[in-house]
């Protein structure tokens, strides 16, 4: 525990240290003081000006990145199944505001958003208070306005920087700095979302200020410029552009409507970020340098893992326009309930990725992985189309899976599970983690289970037989207490409803392979070890480069473009990052290939357990899924009083968790944030950013 603690206040004390450099930044202390100081301490041939912001920008965060990896290799496991009891971090992770365009914020939250703003306040006031002090007329006939809205043009555009330094952190999906404060990338999507948005309106300003600007100071030539020896204009306006067709597909209702427009518009990012760069210059760069090299790590081993196809077992379509898919997956592959998968299918799209969540439990089926799809838009349908032909083979490739580090909520007194529609998904798998536990588990102390599911027609009720898994396994549920609640909104009475239940069991293909964790069994280790060998690499070539290509030329007075040094930090960041991430993950695949020829095809049980829950009588073929009838209660006609329902649990430690419609996230919400019952500590999973 002692070297835990150690761990986490060496973390904790270095992005304090980053975070107030900064504070510092913007103001006269930093520029006239320490820069100066600095310069003469860290002048180098092999770093030139990009040392200073390497040193003091870019290493903190990369320390930070390698040493979470050590931190969650060695407590990952030990602290997964234990929650917190400090009462001050529940009383912060409670709801505070619940907000139609923020969604569900926390106090955590709201003490970063407003520290960042604060930030960001006090950065454009003292890169104001500091150039209108020393203001340059870069023309005879400028006028001391116009200098002076130059430079407020400017310094938006300086701070629009600063959110372009965290902006890549939460869309990481393999981070090991977002698990060390208990997020997932899919968790902090909002935080990207806030982001963007704040840093494209920052954008637009900075570039229409500048507009007008050469527009009142007849200099409307320098936006066709690209400099030299200072920044590109042109770069900078083509990023813009980007970036504004980007922002615009990316609004909700548009990319709500039209998600294929908005999937494709955003892989413009790569185009966007190579101008960006060539904009501002390697100083700038190395100041947001971690979150995109971080970004880049990740988005390379996605790539990586992705070229190789998985082994589809099985596929069983329900009567309520829902299907599971089963995929073989390597035993040493472990996740946490409510992981997510990312899907991709060559013959429906070759380039769109889907994320699904995760039914299966990782101990209880341990080769086996299984992904539960929705019909709800035209990908979805075109699969479910082909599933329906019952092909022979089908060649699907995934990313992941990616999820919680920890499933604290399990250890709760009662957990409350409240869903709709296709929100029961992450609620199936950890049901059958509870399974897990009860069976092979059984003097671990389990929670009190209330499911709460809301459903539009009486045939989406046999969403509920994917609690169980299709396995030939035993299982008892004897020791869990569960109580079922389903309720159909649409419907008065029971209707009957044809059962299109239908199991396929696909051929096997020699070229597929298991779902196997992308950098194998000691998967944290490798990531870090690819952080630190990449980034080092990265800092020996650039330090080559920069001594023995820019330094002989810029020591005889003559100008190195400025453009080529970006082009060069650019290329020399990603050759790192593909040599190091190549050889590791090859390393790895040929351990998983290794591994995954002594899986043996698995046996799929023709029978899977399935209810009369839909009004039609079918056979109870065992004793778990009949305790599972009888737990569950169906109400129709009706939505279900959740406040009475939530205030009703008297346990003194009751976890609330909730997938579904935002308006019903919203009401669970308000209810734990009233303050009325301290006893709810409130878990919200959301899949509609």
């Amino acid at each position: 525990m002692g070297s835990k603690t150690i761990l986490n206040g060496f973390v904790f004390l270095v992005f304090v240290g980053w975070l107030f450099i900064w504070v510092m930044l913007p103001t006269p202390t930093y520029k006239n003081s320490w820069t100066p100081h600095l310069l003469i301490k860290l002048n180098s041939t092999y770093f030139r000006e990009q040392g200073i912001n390497l040193l003091l920008f870019t290493f903190p965060i990369m320390l930070i990145a390698a040493v979470s990896c050590v931190y969650l290799h060695l407590y990952n496991k030990s602290t997964s199944n234990h929650r917190s009891s400090n009462k001050v971090r529940e009383y912060f992770r409670r709801p505070r505001l619940v907000i139609e365009s923020l969604g569900i914020v926390n106090a955590v939250e709201l003490i970063f958003a407003a520290m960042f703003t604060v930030l960001l306040i006090w950065s454009l006031a003292n890169y104001i208070y500091i150039s209108y002090g020393n203001l340059h007329m870069h023309n005879p006939a400028e006028k001391v306005w116009m200098a002076k809205f130059r430079s407020v043009a400017l310094r938006l555009g300086y701070i629009g920087n600063v959110c372009y330094a965290f902006l890549f952190f939460p869309v990481t999906r393999l981070s090991s700095i977002l698990p060390l404060v208990g997020l997932t990338s899919e968790s902090s999507i909002k935080y990207h979302i806030w982001l963007g948005h704040l840093s494209m309106a920052l954008a637009v300003l900075h570039s229409v200020g500048f507009v007008v600007y050469y527009a009142v100071s007849n200099q409307m030539i320098e936006m066709i410029e690209w400099s030299s020896s200072y920044v590109s204009n042109v770069a900078g306006e083509i990023a813009t552009l980007v970036a504004i067709a980007m922002w615009v597909t990316s609004l909700y209702k548009i990319r709500r409507k039209m998600f294929d427009l908005f999937f494709y518009t955003h892989q413009l990012y790569t185009l966007y970020i190579i101008f960006y760069l060539l904009h501002v210059g390697v100083a700038y760069t190395c100041m947001i340098l971690p979150g995109i090299f971080l970004f880049l790590i990740d988005r390379y081993l996605r790539f990586l893992q992705s070229k190789r196809s998985v082994r589809l077992i099985s596929s069983r379509l329900l009567s309520c326009n829902t299907f599971e898919l089963t995929f073989s997956k390597n035993p040493a592959l472990t996740y946490n309930p409510t992981s997510i998968l990312f899907v991709n299918v060559p013959s429906v799209s070759k380039l769109q990725w889907h994320p699904f969540t995760i039914v299966s439990s990782s101990n209880l089926e341990t080769d086996k992985l299984s992904v539960v799809i929705k019909c709800m838009g035209s990908w979805s349908q075109k699969l479910e189309k082909q599933l329906s032909s019952s092909p022979d083979h089908l060649q699907i490739s995934t990313e992941g899976p990616y999820g919680p580090s920890s499933s604290h909520f399990l250890s709760r007194e009662c957990l409350v599970m409240i869903s709709g529609g296709s929100g029961i998904t992450p609620m199936i798998s950890i049901f059958r983690e509870l399974i897990y536990r009860s069976t092979l588990q059984p003097n671990t102390k389990l929670p009190k289970v209330i499911l709460i599911t809301s459903f539009k027609n009486t045939s989406d009720l046999t969403m509920l037989d994917l609690l169980l898994p299709i396995t030939t396994a035993p299982f008892d549920i004897s020791n869990l207490e569960c109580k079922i609640e389903a309720y159909i909104t649409r419907e008065n009475e029971p209707q009957q409803h044809e059962s299109k239940q239908q199991l396929l069991v696909f051929k096997q293909n020699p070229k597929d392979s298991p779902i196997s964790a992308a950098l194998g069994k000691s998967s944290w280790l490798w990531l870090g070890a690819i952080i630190t060998s990449s980034f080092f690499m990265f800092l020996l070539l650039l330090g080559l480069v920069t001594r023995y290509s820019i330094y002989p030329i810029e020591r005889d007075g003559k100008l190195y473009h400025y453009s080529a040094k970006i082009i060069w930090d650019m290329f020399l960041a990603c050759a790192s990052i593909f040599i190091v991430t190549s050889v590791i993950f090859m390393w790895q695949k040929r351990e998983n290939e290794i591994e995954g020829k002594q899986i043996q095809n698995v046996e799929i049980p023709t029978n899977s357990p399935v209810g009369n829950l839909c009004g039609i009588e079918r056979e109870l073929e065992s004793l778990p899924h009949q305790s599972i009838v009888q737990a569950t209660k169906v109400h129709y006609g009706t939505r279900p009083d959740l406040k009475r329902i939530l205030f009703g649990c008297k346990e003194s430690d009751v976890g609330v968790v909730v997938c579904g419609p935002k308006s019903m996230r919203h009401e669970v919400a308000n209810i734990c944030a009233s303050g009325l019952a301290q006893n709810l500590h409130f878990e919200s999973i959301s899949f509609n950013w």
